[in-house]
């Protein structure tokens, strides 16, 4: 049996309810996935994306009804390691991997405000232009369950706002494309399990930031490494409070799906700013019915 098939066969058994059942679910509760569509995978050669494209390939074996994949990797700008660790998990895993350059990297060193969303922003565009030339309508991305909830409280607590990371995005600038999140429901210690148990080694992060930070050179701290020690800090807040509370990261996830509009301040739509007191003098009061 090849390494490839031992991965496989830890999906299917050992881990099948915790990743492979998870995944599907989203793919169902969400509809991500329809007949003759065609799916950009996307790899970024950590844990999460390598995941999903074994995760899509075992689905793909399931044929409830035809769709097509590609696996795309972008090149950002990684240094000589991290690309051959790419290449040689690919290889490892079974996954026909398409790798493609852009400048990423050296175009976002410089920027002071904002790196990391605008690099993130151009890591789409160059995923949804290369999708569509291998002719996908849709381009998946490996966010986990939590992200998701390390979003909404970064969204409270530091952009003022309830927001969350949506299961699936219409794109704007590229007209039929759809930006997909199957790994939605899948918890990050499930991912690092399967990992560990298949003794496999994946690229962390390869950002120039992160990697001067945790080696200790000067970064632009206020633009670049804060964002990423906020969603540390929120990561660490969210484990203390489980500590007394083991149901706070579904609760946190559960909020942003059980929204009472009529108990809202303001809230935003299609870009329009809605009040309460555009149906306050014409409704009963909530607090009344409780």
């Amino acid at each position: 049996m090849t390494r490839a098939e031992d991965v496989e066969l830890s999906i299917r058994k050992k881990f099948h309810k915790q990743l492979f059942s998870t995944f599907a679910r989203a793919i169902n509760e969400y509809e991500l996935l329809a007949p003759g569509d065609c799916v950009a995978v996307c790899i970024s050669g950590g844990k999460d994306s390598m995941l999903m494209a074994k995760l899509f390939q075992e689905l793909k074996r399931h044929n409830k009804f035809e769709f097509g994949l590609r696996f795309i990797c972008m090149d950002p700008g990684y240094k000589k390691e991290n690309r051959e660790l790419i290449e040689e998990n690919s290889e490892i895993l079974g996954i026909p991997l398409t790798i493609f350059e852009s400048p990423i990297f050296e175009a976002v060193t410089t920027i002071e405000k904002s790196p990391c969303y605008l690099c993130a922003r151009m890591r789409r565009g160059y995923l949804y232009r290369k999708a569509q030339d291998l002719g996908c309508n849709k381009i998946a991305l490996g966010h986990h369950y939590d992200d998701v909830i390390e979003t909404i409280l970064m969204g409270m607590l530091y952009g003022a706002q309830i927001q969350t990371m949506m299961p699936k995005i219409h794109s704007t600038n590229f007209p039929g494309m759809e930006l997909i999140r199957p790994m939605y429901l899948i918890r990050e210690e499930d991912i690092l399990h399967w990992r560990d148990y298949n003794g496999l080694r994946f690229l962390r992060c390869a950002c120039r930031f992160t990697e001067a930070a945790e080696e200790g050179r000067p970064v632009n701290e206020a633009a670049n490494y804060g964002e990423l020690s906020k969603r540390l800090e929120v990561k660490k807040l969210i484990a203390k409070l489980r500590e007394t509370n083991p149901y706070v990261e579904s609760n946190i996830f559960r909020s942003v799906e059980n929204v009472n509009l009529s108990t809202v301040i303001a809230w935003k739509q299609n870009g329009t700013t809605h009040r309460f007191t555009e149906w306050y003098d014409g409704a009963d009061s909530e607090e009344e019915k409780l």
